[in-house]
């Protein structure tokens, strides 16, 4: 991927348009980007009691050094964005999910462009987050022990790349052992207890500071993006991939817990007034493949096929109440192989062709 920054006056940002039409990236593949930066969003200032004294606490000392009368500077979401030139007017907020980062989003762990780039094309300013006690924004008011458990195994298969150490047959996911290597070395761990409401207070931070736009959120941040978009009016639509937990029913509505092999998938009540900000908004729910309909005993699957049941439960119920959702699962519409991760799988291009056309239709462009 290459990019080009143009850093001048606005006046000739029109004519640069004019130049370059309606394009933002060429047939050389470089990228034409009209903006980019990063900065951060949310969070909090913790203060010591005491007074702090330049001379008799500035020397830096890691072993002991004195907290007295200073801040902290903590609990933030860490943004990174970039707007192409000629840009369509809503931008794609990307969220990561559970022990992963804004690299979800980013280049594909097999080298390949990720929905960064892919969406950069299709003109669309993208802004990718790092959530509070995360990545690029690991600055928390609270600490925590970060244990270095040996768990890749346990991913492998959570994250439906295949089970043990042993691919699914036809998984979208290149047999190249670096890029397993990368795959799995894109896990980043919290820095500090992981607070779901800090999490949607940065990132409705984020839609108050940008405007209007549209959430894609993966995996653990699905849940949150229903919670984020009841704050946020800025939020125009949301894109799901995969959501595993926090689906939010109206409150007398709310389906019993869904076990399933080592554990169970409960859902949360909200009041009805607040639920059906959710109906006024366009959604789109995605799964990949290897998530069966039966109970399994095979447990890197078995949770997924509670999530999809219960996804499928929370789109009759947004639907009953005047909503808009609509739910893919993968093979049904003929992708089939698609991991956890469908944005970075060898199939990617084809998996954003599909939302790209579902943004046009709803107008989120």
């Amino acid at each position: 991927m290459k990019y080009i920054i143009f850093s001048i006056k606005p006046v000739y940002i029109f004519l640069i348009a004019i130049t370059f039409y309606s394009c933002s990236s060429t047939k050389s593949g470089i990228i034409k980007i009209q903006e980019q930066g990063s900065f951060a969003v949310g969070g909090t200032v913790k203060k010591s009691p005491g007074t702090f004294d330049p001379v008799e606490h500035g020397a830096f000392n890691p072993r002991n050094q004195s907290t007295e009368g200073q801040t902290l500077h903590g609990d933030h979401g860490t943004v990174f964005y970039q707007r192409p030139v000629n840009a369509r007017e809503l931008p794609l907020v990307f969220w990561h999910g559970f022990g992963q980062s804004m690299r979800t989003w980013q280049t594909t762990p097999d080298g390949r462009e990720g929905f960064q780039s892919i969406f950069l094309r299709k003109r669309f300013p993208v802004y990718l987050i790092d959530q509070p006690r995360r990545g690029l924004a690991g600055r928390g008011t609270e600490g925590t022990t970060i244990p270095a458990a040996t768990d890749d195994q346990l991913w492998f298969g959570i994250f439906r790349l295949g089970m043990g150490t042993e691919f699914y047959e036809g998984v979208q996911f290149s047999k190249d052992p670096q890029a397993l290597d990368q795959f799995f070395r894109q896990m980043t761990p919290d820095t500090g207890p992981l607070e779901i409401d800090l999490n949607i207070a940065a990132v409705s931070a984020l839609f108050d500071r940008i405007g209007p736009g549209v959430l894609v959120t993966h995996s653990h941040s699905g849940g949150q993006g229903w919670l984020t978009a009841l704050q946020n009016q800025n939020i125009k639509g949301i894109v799901s991939y995969e959501p595993g937990s926090n689906f939010v029913f109206p409150e007398g509505e709310v389906p019993e817990p869904m076990p399933y092999l080592g554990g169970q998938l409960s859902a949360r009540a909200v009041p009805m007034d607040e639920f059906k900000r959710l109906t006024e908004i366009p959604i789109i729910i995605y799964y990949g493949d290897y998530i069966p309909e039966e109970v399994t005993q095979n447990p890197g699957k078995e949770q997924w096929r509670v999530a999809l049941a219960m996804a499928r439960k929370w789109t009759e119920t947004v639907k009953k109440h005047g909503g808009d959702v609509t739910l893919v699962p993968l093979p049904e519409i003929g992708l089939e192989g698609n991991t956890h991760f469908p944005m970075s799988d060898l199939n990617n291009k084809e998996v954003a062709d599909h939302l790209f056309e579902w943004l046009k239709e709803k107008g989120l462009d």
